[in-house]
Parts: C-alpha cells; structure tokens; sequence
C-alpha cells in the first residue's frame, strides 16, 4: 500500500511541478512582450536600456517562483509519504520521551490494555455489575 501511496504522491508532484513551469514559461512570455513592447515606445537608449533591464528581472522572478513551488512540491510529497522530515501528530513532540510522564492514578501500566464492557457486547447493559449500576 505504501508504494501505491508513494507512486500516487510522485504523480501528483510531477503535476504541481508541471503547471509551475507551465505557469512560469507564460509569466516568461509575458515579460519578454513586455519589454519588447517598452523598447518599442522607449524615447531613447536609456529607456531601452531600462526596459531590458525590468524585463530581465521579471524572466527571473518568474524562475524564482517555479523553483519555490518545486521545492514546496517535493516537500508535500515528503509530508504525505512519511519521507525524512514527515511529522506524524502519534509522534508527539520532538525530543520528548512518552515514558517521562507517570500515570496519576496508579492504574495504568505499560503493555495493559483497557477493557471497555460496552464494546462488541450483544448486552445493553455493562457486565460485571449485574447491571445495578450503570
């Protein structure tokens, strides 16, 4: 099961991987017209100059953004794949050794489990009491 839940994870990553980079080449795209569009109504060389410049920045804000989303991909892969890193919530906290707490009562001992009468019984009433207490 846990390679079925692996291979479903892969997918779904290389999905998300897949629009990022569809969605970064049309941010790409719209800035290359952008700046063809500004060096075109530019004035003079300084204009142009600053028109490529902008243009420059947004092709590298727009790969900035796809490598962020590829990373935040893999990292939900890992999440849901129990891969390094994962945090579970039946973990409990980092660095916390479950055995450090003492029961309070004194009733409750390691490797017992509890009995509860009222589970997989075909009785209405709780056993053990003859059912004068309930």
């Amino acid at each position: 099961m846990q390679a079925g839940k692996n291979a479903m994870e892969s997918t779904k990553e290389a999905a998300a991987n897949m629009g990022a980079s569809a969605r970064a080449g049309m941010d790409k795209t719209r800035a290359a017209v952008q700046g063809q569009v500004e060096k075109a109504t530019a004035h003079n060389a300084s204009d142009k100059e600053a028109a490529e410049v902008r243009r420059q920045e947004r092709v590298q804000a727009a790969e900035e953004e796809k490598q962020r989303a590829t990373r935040a991909n893999a990292a939900a892969k890992e999440r849901a794949t129990g891969g390094p890193g994962a945090y579970h919530p039946s973990q409990g906290a980092t660095g916390v050794d479950p055995r450090a707490a003492e029961p309070t009562g004194g009733h409750v001992k390691d490797g017992v489990a509890a009995h509860n009468p009222h589970v997989g019984s075909d009785f209405s009433q709780a056993r053990g009491t003859g059912g004068q207490y309930q």
